[in-house]
């Protein structure tokens, strides 16, 4: 182990715990990288006795600055490239109501049975004798071997004391590519309604990082089968299941969201990407109906989705912001590209979604391109082929036309100025004329042509042009 150890952090470390005769051990997080073959920066060291004291005498060798938070008892310092926090070593108990702990001073044994998980409970010690030396009770390294997310005592009072563990039960499984163990899982559908007792931004803050995994469908299959997606994100949830009349039945939702989630995230890192494919089909179930002759339609989804993301991302404790506005723009547009592709793409049709999709057009196609999950390969090629052309034909009009983030050549002062006019209904008639206008090919996208198409519809509707207005 000693040649993992090679941080001059380290050095220092080992040192000071020798000279003290003070235990000290890394443990967590860095440990478990180590054998996933993974760069670690950040370091967890656990003391026997007072971790934010060895702290400060470990910053005095390094000559840098210690952070203390002693309401956590603990203390982080920056050395070089890594992060390092120390606490002593602790045991922990629960009141029912809280998963907060009351927390004791303790061994390292007490400190290893209130991790989480077997994998994040191995140590190294980094004292005397013992230097390089791996203490794994609970089979830590047999679960990493096996991909194997398992708690170090009984899972069902693992997370009971602690709810949040589930998601991250759930979190490492995704991101790791792990099973979870047949009595965790069966520990957290019996918790599950605990997760209450979590704050929505710790919820949400492990949910990202399921939706950032390389595959979160994996994920979100534990959050449905355990029960704590119909707790935590109920509107995804109600995706799940098919619904069958006269024989036919749709697609499941639920399925069909996780692989457009899995395309996408095969091609890009946003999150925010990442949550428009989450959410394009969230209003199905709400606007889903049997038609007579024709099977299951899911008319107006998208507008009812988009209407639908403030109001989730809210629930959520996720931003309010332009990220949320930038998911609420691609829920909205998700179904135009696909449109395009099943029919003649017409110019003015790539105009309109240039100019609603302005600077996401990019994002837009990446989404639209990720919603293809047919496994028909006839299907599958002829979309794609068809994108091809829709993506050709973005390019060319843009070129030409220039309406992505369009503003149109006349302006509302413009046409106050031109007819003598105050705000008021005219000036909009006009301006939706003139955006039309350019839009449908009538007319060209500069300000001699805009000009001359203004005066001829004020003149329509009763207005004078005003002496030196041009």
């Amino acid at each position: 182990m000693k040649q993992h150890l090679q941080h001059p952090v380290f050095k220092t470390i080992s040192a000071l715990a020798t000279e003290q005769q003070v235990e000290a051990y890394a443990i967590g997080g860095f440990v478990r990288d180590i054998f996933l073959h993974r760069t670690s920066k950040d370091i967890d060291v656990v003391v026997i006795g007072n971790g934010i004291h060895f702290a400060e005498a470990v910053a005095r060798k390094l000559n840098v600055k210690v952070s203390v938070f002693k309401s956590f008892g603990t203390a982080m310092l920056k050395y070089q490239d890594v992060e390092v926090e120390f606490v002593g070593a602790r045991k922990e108990s629960y009141r029912s109501q809280s998963r907060k702990p009351i927390v004791e001073n303790g061994t390292l044994d007490d400190d290893q049975k209130r991790r989480d998980f077997t994998i994040n409970a191995l140590a190294i010690a980094l004292h005397g004798a013992e230097y390089g030396e791996l203490i794994d009770p609970f089979g830590g390294m047999a679960d990493l071997e096996s991909k194997l997310i398992r708690t170090p005592l009984n899972p069902e009072e693992t997370f009971s004391d602690d709810p949040l563990r589930m998601m991250r039960a759930i979190r490492f499984a995704s991101q790791l590519n792990f099973i979870i163990d047949k009595k965790a899982i069966d520990a957290i559908k019996l918790n599950k309604d605990r997760i209450n007792i979590v704050s929505q931004e710790r919820v949400t803050d492990e949910l990202n990082k399921i939706i950032l995994s390389n595959q979160p469908s994996v994920g979100f299959k534990y959050l449905l089968d355990t029960g704590l997606l119909k707790i935590i994100f109920p509107q995804m949830a109600a995706l799940h299941g098919v619904e069958v009349v006269n024989g036919r039945g749709h697609k499941d939702n639920f399925y069909h969201t996780l692989q457009v989630l899995d395309n996408i995230s095969a091609t890009t890192n946003d999150l925010w990407l990442r949550w428009s494919a989450i959410l394009h089909d969230i209003a199905k179930p709400a606007t889903k109906r049997f038609e007579a002759g024709h099977g299951w339609t899911f008319h107006g989804h998208e507008d009812k989705g988009a209407r639908w993301v403030p109001k989730l991302f809210a629930q959520l404790k996720l931003p309010l912001n332009d990220r949320m506005k930038f998911v609420q723009k691609l829920v909205q547009l998700h179904m135009r590209p696909i449109v395009l592709t099943q029919e003649i793409v017409t110019d003015s049709a790539v105009r309109r979604l240039l100019f609603e999709a302005g600077d996401d057009i990019e994002s837009l196609m990446l989404l639209c391109k990720a919603d293809i999950t047919t496994k028909n390969e006839f299907k599958v090629k002829k979309y794609r082929q068809n994108f091809e052309l829709v993506q050709q034909k973005l390019k060319d009009v843009e070129e030409r036309d220039r309406v992505r983030n369009w503003q149109p050549p006349i302006t509302g002062n413009d046409i106050m100025k031109i007819f003598g006019l105050k705000e008021g209904r005219e000036v909009g008639i006009i301006k939706s004329k003139i955006r039309e206008a350019i839009l449908e090919g009538e007319i060209s996208n500069d300000y001699d042509a805009a000009l001359k198409f203004t005066i001829e519809k004020g003149q329509e509707i009763g207005l004078k042009v005003v002496e030196n207005s041009k």
